[in-house]
């Protein structure tokens, strides 16, 4: 049996490759996914002519931030807000599992749970539009559109836009990798 010094060398260089590879690889499904991400916020907010459209990602059972925003003025930013706590629950999120989206037109009328509006009023939301992003592992985030400035009344194709942004989300494979 005879050995050979560099195989050794050739096989550690051939798994750095193929991590590197791997590490490479990620890194440009990541950047497509936060383009797309960044898009689609950006579209929407202009289209609804709101004040802005978030990205809540769930990174674990009903935990999550706000990882991606587009906003009318600087001022609206709540880029990694994580929400409130005891407010998403497992009925919210079987809801949105299911394909709910909830479109309020006025926080301060609507019928909703006093730590929900709450929540809205500390982060200036007056009126939302609240869209899920399923995908077949489950919840995997909510798109969400703020207006800030007053009451807004959600149409039809507003809606419409909005499911069509969730669903554009949930199909993409860099999301469905991540």
């Amino acid at each position: 049996m005879q050995i050979h010094p560099h195989s050794e060398f050739n096989q550690s260089r051939d798994r750095s490759k193929q991590g590197l590879q791997k590490l490479l690889d990620r890194l440009v499904r990541t950047m497509q996914r936060d383009e797309l991400v960044r898009q689609t916020t950006n579209q929407l907010r202009e289209s609804l002519q709101v004040d802005r459209v978030v990205l809540y990602y769930f990174y674990g059972q009903w935990e999550g931030q706000v990882t991606f925003e587009s906003l009318s003025s600087k001022e609206f930013s709540i880029l990694g807000s994580t929400g409130p706590d005891d407010c998403f629950n497992n009925e919210y999120a079987a809801l949105y599992l299911a394909g709910r989206v909830k479109a309020i037109a006025d926080i301060e009328l609507e019928p909703i749970q006093p730590c929900h509006r709450d929540f809205l009023r500390n982060i200036q939301v007056r009126a939302n539009l609240v869209a899920p992003i399923v995908i077949p592992r489950g919840l995997w985030g909510l798109l969400v559109a703020h207006h800030c400035q007053g009451p807004h009344n959600w149409s039809p194709s507003d809606i419409k836009m909005m499911q069509t942004g969730a669903q554009t989300l949930a199909t993409d494979r860099n999301i469905l990798e991540s």
